[in-house]
């Protein structure tokens, strides 16, 4: 072994040792927000995750879980080292690919090189993989348990792989790596398609290698080889032969009476038996490039196959089963994503565009009588003439899109956009905003980590930033300094390999923009989504790399010792990932975060025993499913996902028992609410109940699809609606009496029904469940609702909920006024107190970003507030001040700063006599609120949305001062607001 192969083994090593010591000491303990939480109970009991899944990650995931050794609460720290060692892993593979990279601009053998070269070859090779592994969207990604950390581990072993193909000289070796590679990207299938974005680069490697006298009609000619090579894994492979399969299986069930999966199982040997004939074939005439591609499909498949697992595990129903792909027809809806529709791309209708029919597209079917029998059609619309468009980035119609859309081009209501309109907002937000953006936060700097944060640019550094901004913990700015190496790197690629400058150019924008383009973001999102284009980042931080050797050259003339040369320029190009590293970790340092899990059991915790839980999006949800699949906590409480409960197969889960929860009280049955079956429900009112309805009637007539209550819709089907806007439901009031489920004081508003105003809407297939699940549960479970879900999730039934934590419970009575609900201060303060978790909510220095600073948090002191508020009504003020206590002690400003809720305990300290905290809590909110304000006034920045909270909480605090007649106060922060409020209206401020 060469002393450069030495070197570069070795210092590999310690770039890897040095990335799996960073994600090791800052990865979540536990089970982070968003899909984690998802992703670990389904992988420690393999169960299957949201479309289009993960199953090798899953896979990896399990083994790594025996690592907790029957500790329940160490599962998910395991598996989220997972994606610590994966990333690790990255580090070492991206260094070894600069290495190789670099190492093809000196003309030497590996024995030849000197010292001077080597270190000049592992300088480049550390920078730029150290400023890969402290780049901010990677670091977050690394440290809990998604799938881009081995995501990227296999985009990196696949790029250095295929480099290193390209230095094999023997024939028959380099088609062993070519093998290898394709091994690999059948792997990568069952983590992300990420990976596959990268084929059509890499094609040009090998066309450079095996086409010396290239042309730019031969490259592009490679690059279109390598996208019908993508096309062909990506839809003739991955969905195409379970769809092949599927239409076998029809043909062999429906046509020739054979058993289920007899189709699938023919298909499979025809279709091994051909590949294996074919590999067979071409070995035996000596066709080396037929063999060696047939071989590659082979391995593809191979490593295709960890989607087995889905098929097999769906088969035996576990509780998290989405989608339930137990047969080859729904396992290619499921790979589909078919759950979450579809986005234009190059033609299709704009966001003001309007279907003018609907036609059957594909058939649906499901097993009946031995048989596949169509039950629906996939609806296609047409649109009127005119109405669609080239490269349609303003398309969407969900809630709230268009009115977003016309804020962002000044578009009249019902106006269409033009080509302009269009491509401005694919430039200014879908690249700009949701690329550009991001890529700066990685190489620039990052103002913080609010939703929409800016960059920070050296410059901004003489700013005077308020204290939210400056004492952010993402407040990071690396003073462009990543940013300018890596553009002296491509100046230096540029001059010396114009042809690995293609590749990593082509391999940059295909990770990045051309990523924009074919995702087609709508113009908001529920999260920040920087982690899709790591892969750009990564070729970036290649160039980064490079950059070592711009800086060696710069100073050549004043040292002219290589050696030393190598060495200098390594030193100072090594300050650039360094302070990445520095600035970032505070925001990156996961260390005693928990809430995301205490925040589960909390919501779990404020239920009664055998509940029914509704909840809303991921972070209402995934949490929940954790604590239950993995730690077992409270599983007699069956947690129901609003946004799950308008598909069939979610209701079908519903009605059969999990753990230590029963079935679901639904009385409909699977042709009421089979897809595209009563999806929408609309409002037709019918004269003869407008005054109101018989829920239980309804629901009866529904499942008989009783055409009373029937309308035809444009394809010629039949569809329920709703005939009232007001609903009333029977009550045995003595029954209730007996359950000693409702405060004695509540018992005089308990009479023999119950009665409320739905309202004139249409109503989906998931409120249809609800409304079934509350009339025939007849009370006999506990029926909760989150506190955190949106409005009209409640169904107009708030003046019937009982406020008992984190959650509302429906019971059949009705307070007058209570439009928020009710407080039940004895069973709220019990749960508040005594059996909720708040483990290092209170340490300043643990890192709680904008999505735990949000709901969570929003949440917990929502619930302390209103408590406080019923107690001192109730005339418990000695439980009221204990329950402020606690929440100032839990949630201090020192580590969750005051929010727009906290200013509402200024008043309850009043009237508890705590005149001096309240004060001070006045004080110190007031100041953030001038400092932030003066700053987005004087920074032309009044728009902001923070804008409107700042100003929110002046008036709360003048209220509430003025309420408990502290003039003083009262004077000095009504004149703040006053001179604020004429600010924004002055500055055009909303």
């Amino acid at each position: 072994m060469t002393r450069f192969n030495r070197a570069n083994n070795l210092t590999g090593w310690i770039v890897f040792a040095i990335a799996l010591i960073t994600y090791a000491l800052t990865v979540e303990r536990t089970a982070s927000f968003w899909d984690c939480g998802e992703f670990i109970a389904c992988a420690f009991k393999l169960q299957v995750p949201h479309p289009p899944g993960a199953p090798f990650f899953l896979l990896i995931g399990r083994l790594f879980s025996l690592f907790a050794l029957g500790d329940l609460s160490n599962v998910a720290y395991w598996i989220n080292m997972v994606s610590v060692l994966s990333s690790a892993f990255t580090i070492l593979f991206l260094f070894w690919t600069i290495t190789l990279l670099v190492r093809k601009m000196i003309s030497k053998t590996d024995g030849e090189l000197d010292l001077g070269e080597i270190v000049l070859l592992m300088g480049a090779g550390v920078v730029g993989a150290l400023a890969y592994t402290w780049s901010d969207s990677f670091w977050f990604s690394a440290v809990e348990a998604e799938v881009y950390g081995m995501s990227s581990f296999f985009t990196a072993i696949v790029i250095w792989a295929v480099f290193k193909w390209e230095r094999v000289q023997d024939p028959a070796t380099e088609n062993r790596w070519l093998i290898l590679i394709a091994y690999l990207v059948g792997l990568s299938i069952g983590v992300h398609l990420l990976n596959l974005v990268t084929i059509p680069a890499l094609a040009l490697v090998y066309y450079f290698k095996k086409y010396p006298k290239n042309t730019v009609f031969g490259g592009m000619v490679a690059f279109v080889g390598g996208l019908v090579i993508l096309a062909i894994i990506n839809s003739g492979i991955i969905p195409g032969l379970p769809s092949v399969a599927g239409k076998f299986e029809i043909f062999f069930v429906n046509s020739l009476g054979l058993p289920y999966k007899s189709g699938v199982i023919f298909f499979i040997i025809i279709f091994i038996g051909a590949l294996i004939w074919g590999i067979r074939y071409s070995h035996q005439k000596g066709k080396v490039l037929l063999n060696t591609g047939l071989l590659s499909l082979a391995f593809v498949l191979i490593g295709y196959a960890s989607y087995l697992m889905v098929l097999v595990r769906a088969e035996y129903n576990p509780p998290i089963n989405e989608n339930n792909p137990n047969d080859v027809l729904s396992f290619v809806s499921y790979l589909k994503r078919e759950q979450y529709g579809s986005r234009p791309l190059l033609y299709g209708p704009s966001f003001v565009s309007r279907p003018i029919s609907q036609k059957r597209g594909a058939p649906m079917y499901r097993k009946q009588d031995g048989k596949y029998a169509i039950y629906d059609y996939r609806p296609e619309y047409e649109y009127e003439p005119g109405s669609s468009m080239l490269l349609p980035r303003m398309y969407s119609t969900q809630s709230g899109h268009p009115q977003l859309y016309q804020q962002m081009t000044g578009l009249a209501e019902g106006q269409k956009p033009s080509m302009g309109n269009n491509l401005s907002f694919m430039f200014s937000y879908q690249i700009g905003h949701m690329y550009w953006r991001y890529f700066l936060w990685n190489f620039v700097g990052r103002e913080s980590d609010e939703e929409g944060a800016g960059n920070m640019l050296p410059w901004d550094m003489a700013k005077k930033y308020p204290e939210p901004i400056l004492e952010n913990k993402a407040h990071d700015n690396y003073f462009m300094l990543p940013f300018l190496l890596g553009l002296f790197g491509v100046v230096v690629i540029y001059f010396r390999q114009k042809r690995d400058l293609l590749v990593l150019g082509l391999l940059f924008v295909l990770t990045g923009v051309a990523l924009v383009v074919y995702l087609n973001s709508p113009p908001t999102e529920p999260r920040e989504r920087d982690y899709i284009y790591v892969g750009s980042f990564y070729i970036f931080c290649i160039w980064i790399g490079y950059g070592v050797i711009a800086v060696a050259d710069a100073i050549s003339k004043f040292v002219k010792n290589s050696a030393t040369r190598a060495g200098v320029a390594a030193g100072i190009s090594l300050i650039v990932p360094v302070i990445m590293g520095v600035k970032g970790w505070d925001n990156h340092n996961r260390n005693h975060r928990y809430h995301s899990v205490d925040f589960a059991k909390n919501l779990l915790n404020s239920c009664a025993p055998n509940a029914i839980l509704f909840t809303g999006g991921d972070n209402d949800t995934f949490p929940l499913w954790y604590v239950q699949e993995v730690e077992g906590f409270r599983t007699d409480v069956r947690v129901c996902n609003l946004s799950l409960l308008g598909t069939d197969w979610y209701i079908d889960q519903m009605k059969r028992k999990t753990y230590l929860s029963e079935a679901l009280p639904i009385s409909l049955e699977k042709i009421n609410y089979a897809f595209g079956k009563n999806d929408i429900v609309p409002f037709y009112e019918i004269p003869s109940v407008k005054n109101g309805i018989n829920l239980k009637e309804y629901l009866g007539l529904v499942r008989q699809e009783n055409k009373a209550i029937q309308v035809p819709l444009t394809s010629g089907d039949m569809t329920s609606i709703l005939p009232s806007s007001v609903l009333f439901l029977p009550v045995n009031a003595d029954a209730i009496r007996k359950m000693n489920i409702i405060k004695s004081d509540l018992m005089p508003f308990v009479s023999d029904s119950i009665s409320w105003t739905i309202g004139k809407g249409d109503l989906y297939k998931s409120d249809l469940i609800m409304l079934d699940i509350i009339a025939t549960n007849d009370w006999k479970r506990p029926i909760y609702f989150s506190s955190t879900l949106g409005g009209s999730s409640y169904l107009n039934l708030k003046e019937y909920m009982q406020l008992e934590g984190y959650a509302y419970r429906l019971l059949p009575v009705k307070v007058p006024g209570a439009s928020d609900g009710y407080v039940n201060s004895d069973v709220m303060y019990n749960n508040l107190m005594t059996k909720m978790f708040w483990r290092d909510l209170d340490n300043p220095n643990t890192y709680y970003d904008n999505t735990y600073l949000g709901s969570p948090v929003a949440t917990a002191r929502i619930a302390f507030l209103r408590l406080a508020g019923q107690l001192i009504a109730d005339g418990r003020k000695d439980e009221a001040k204990k329950a402020i206590d606690k929440s100032l002690a839990t949630m201090p400003d020192k580590s969750i700063p005051y929010d727009q809720f906290s200013a509402n305990f200024i008043g309850p300290l009043f009237d508890l006599g705590e005149t001096k905290r309240a004060l001070d809590i006045a004080e110190t909110m007031s100041n953030r609120a001038d400092e932030v304000l003066t700053w987005a006034r004087d920074n032309g920045t009044t728009k902001r949305r923070d804008s409107n909270v700042y100003l929110y909480i002046l008036q709360i605090i003048v209220q509430e001062c003025r309420e408990a007649k502290q003039e003083a106060a009262t004077k000095k922060y009504e004149a703040l607001f006053q001179k604020h409020m004429t600010a924004m209206n002055m500055y055009g401020g909303q």
